[in-house]
């Protein structure tokens, strides 16, 4: 098995709470507390979760647009701890959720898509043919479009000239936060239709983040769901989605509308409340204050739930928690094991 291209090793980002006249540090938000994954060349990773479990700052963690609070991003071999240099920011791109507030409303298309390479002086003497060209890869005209302006695109076309933008350098990977959650549902498809014929025309590997179990679905080879700054669940596309072994990765699930020959009664799992205070999370496993799996044991069991917190396990055996194989890792107490 080849090296993985992306390896992040118990990263953390925390942001520091400060109070009082003074403002000095009270505690901190834990965003990202000991995140650890491997991603390999031309594989897609979706990281899936409720808003404000820290996809997001991960995300951004990863590719350097945030300093880590601790541990290690490893990407092609080379260790990002002294920073970021040029030639990461060619490889790694990001297509962001909003296209609109993400492109110079007062640039016109092919000034925008060119612009990451006039930064790094590349392709001066066919710069403008280039850029057409992709343009047309990505479904634009390559005439029309070009001279035009942000404001007179639709949603579509705007996330198509960002998805240009971030491929106009060759990359190796893109990361993908909810690139069409700000979308029309119409105009989804066609989007990650894109998506699927760049990853195998070129080779790109995918992080993608989202919220929409049906757009994981379509794009995704692995899955990890994260809750409250951590992963819960990690492991292929099928697997966790059709059979899913922690049990917020099954709320989450009940939670997306399925269609049926029959009705059939709800099934949905209502978790109680919000998710815990990032700043102050609970003892033990950040999920049992809402977890159903608990309500139905013991009062030991439930007690461990409370006292300890459990860690990534492979199930069956046990494992590294940044396998990429065909195993799956859970962070559940009595669902470690297959059932």
């Amino acid at each position: 098995m080849s090296d993985p291209l992306l390896s992040v090793r118990e990263l953390k980002r925390h942001y520091p709470v400060r109070s009082g006249i003074l403002k000095r540090k009270t505690g901190a938000v834990r965003a990202v507390d000991g995140v650890s994954f491997e991603l390999r060349q031309g594989e897609t990773l979706a990281i899936v979760g409720e808003s404000g479990c820290g996809k997001s700052t991960l995300a951004e963690t990863v590719i350097g647009l945030d300093e880590p609070t601790a541990g290690e991003v490893v990407f092609d071999g080379a260790s990002l701890a002294g920073g970021v240099d040029k030639s990461f920011r060619r490889r790694v791109q990001m297509v962001f959720q909003d296209p609109f507030s993400t492109l110079n409303e007062r640039m016109t298309v092919g000034r925008l898509v060119a612009e990451p390479l006039v930064i790094h002086d590349e392709r001066e003497d066919d710069r403008a043919a280039y850029v057409r060209e992709l343009l047309e890869t990505v479904g634009l005209d390559p005439v029309r479009h070009y001279d035009a302006f942000p404001h007179e695109l639709s949603g579509g076309q705007r996330q198509r000239v960002g998805i240009a933008r971030a491929l106009v350098l060759d990359p190796d990977l893109l990361v993908l936060d909810e690139p069409v959650s700000a979308l029309d549902v119409s105009v989804r498809a066609g989007i990650l239709e894109l998506l699927r014929e760049l990853q195998a025309e070129r080779g790109l590997t995918y992080l993608l983040i989202s919220h929409d179990v049906s757009v994981v679905r379509q794009v995704a080879d692995r899955v990890a769901v994260m809750y409250l700054g951590e992963f819960v669940e990690l492991g292929e596309l099928a697997g966790v989605l059709d059979d899913p072994a922690h049990p917020y990765t099954e709320a989450l699930l009940s939670s997306v509308p399925r269609v049926r020959a029959e009705p059939a009664p709800d099934e949905r799992i209502r978790l109680p409340g919000s998710p815990p205070d990032p700043a102050d999370p609970p003892d033990g496993c950040r999920f049992h204050p809402r977890c159903h799996l608990r309500e139905r044991l013991d009062d030991d069991a439930a007690a461990r739930c409370v006292a300890d917190e459990p860690t990534l396990t492979e199930r069956g055996d046990g494992g590294d928690p940044r396998q990429s194989g065909d195993g799956r890792t859970v962070a559940c107490h009595f669902r470690p094991a297959d059932e």
